[in-house]
């Protein structure tokens, strides 16, 4: 298999924040970024926040979804 890592990515603070917006939440958090070894480079994936949390019916929760999007978008590009 090639190299395959599986990082931890949850910011204590906004996890904090949507669960105590919706308790259910903490099963459904993005916290993983995927590293894979890709012809040509390593593959830097993690889900959608937003649309992992449309199943949730909490405005609220969309709002600081949409935020945790933007931070990993952000440090996606970065890499």
């Amino acid at each position: 298999m090639p190299a395959y890592r599986i990082l931890g990515a949850c910011n204590p603070k906004m996890a904090l924040e949507a669960i105590g917006m919706e308790p259910r939440v903490g099963a459904m958090l993005p916290c993983n970024v995927i590293l894979r070894e890709v012809e040509g480079g390593v593959e830097v994936s993690a889900i959608d926040p937003v649309a992992s949390m449309q199943a949730i019916d909490n405005s609220a929760l969309h709002i600081v979804a949409a935020q945790v999007r933007d931070l990993l978008a952000k440090t996606v590009a970065a890499i």
